[in-house]
């Protein structure tokens, strides 16, 4: 019988349960749901409460709680979600200070004790986290990566087939840039069953569903409290599953640029392809004047966030 894979989660929070929960039902592998020694109970308990759960569904999956690293060892994927969330008020930067002292501990600990996993982080600030996370762990570019447009082109494709009457299965969005409020939804690229939206719906209706999405996270925020957690682990899960199953999936994530649409020494949201060697490929598509300036903006952003990360 064949080894099962094995995917760390380190944050036990709503995030990570909800990633944990989706691994197991869909038996990517054993789950190892690590936290802080002061939560180490309440993630063994809620792996407790999933296995039971699986159980019930029939699922083969081993879910263990932990706040030992040295459970990550032979870890295919380890995906982050360690950190502050959200609270109404705050933008994704104000947590930059607070979640970068967090991300500094768990990247050494997972570059110690889980050194040829693939890394998917999704702690926020995004871009910044992520690349603090390359920086720590010295590992290649193919194997840290952001989980950041595939939950944007999702949000993104949920509005427009809301709007249009359609199924989301035939919406079809790409959504680049860092992960926040200056992200850019290509209209260029977004299609209905291969009909380009454009010719479907107003560009009133367009734009205001561009903003809503640039504005997707703090909508959820204001509404629950805290930041979301169903759809970031769905995308984040798409991704690991991609990689574990060498699927080569095109999915927009937050990769490591190296001069790829002109930027050198950041992370920023574009589509590559994920297969068995993690980031086979960065898909480069060309954009309008208009989608080029909103995607220097966006870089601009970044690379603000990334000044005032070094400083800390």
């Amino acid at each position: 019988m064949p080894k099962r894979k094995k995917i760390g989660l380190v944050g036990a929070g709503n995030i990570g349960g909800e990633l944990a929960i989706l691994a197991a039902r869909r038996e990517l592998g054993d789950v190892v749901l690590l936290d802080i020694p002061d939560k180490e109970d309440f993630a063994k308990g809620k792996a407790l409460d999933m296995m039971q759960a699986c159980a019930l569904d029939g699922r083969d999956a081993n879910i263990v709680g932990t706040s030992d690293y040295a459970q990550l060892a032979g870890a295919d994927v380890v995906i982050v979600t360690a950190g502050v969330p959200r609270k109404p008020g705050m933008s994704r930067d104000d947590l930059l200070s607070i979640n970068l002292k967090i991300i500094r501990s768990v990247a050494e600990n997972i570059g110690k004790h889980a050194p040829d996993a693939l890394v998917i982080v999704i702690s926020n600030p995004l871009d910044a986290m992520v690349y603090e996370m390359k920086k720590i762990t010295g590992f290649p570019r193919e194997r840290v990566l952001g989980m950041a447009g595939a939950l944007d082109s999702a949000r993104f494709e949920c509005f427009l087939a809301e709007a249009a009457g359609a199924s989301v299965k035939d919406v079809s969005a790409l959504v680049l840039g860092g992960h926040g409020d200056t992200m850019v939804p290509c209209l260029s690229y977004t299609t209905i069953k291969g009909i380009p939206v454009t010719k479907l719906l107003p560009q009133a209706d367009l734009d205001a569903m561009v903003k809503r999405t640039a504005m997707g996270g703090g909508e959820i925020v204001k509404l629950m409290g805290t930041s979301a957690y169903y759809a970031p682990a769905a995308g984040a899960i798409s991704m690991a599953e991609s990689y574990l199953k060498g699927q080569r999936r095109t999915v927009a994530c937050a990769a490591y640029l190296q001069g790829e649409y002109g930027y050198e020494d950041i992370y920023m949201g574009v589509p590559i392809v994920i297969g068995a060697g993690g980031m086979e490929k960065v898909v480069e598509i060309e954009l309008s004047g208009a989608e080029k300036a909103m995607l220097e903006t966006s870089a601009k952003h970044v690379k603000e966030l990334l000044a005032a990360a070094a400083k800390l």
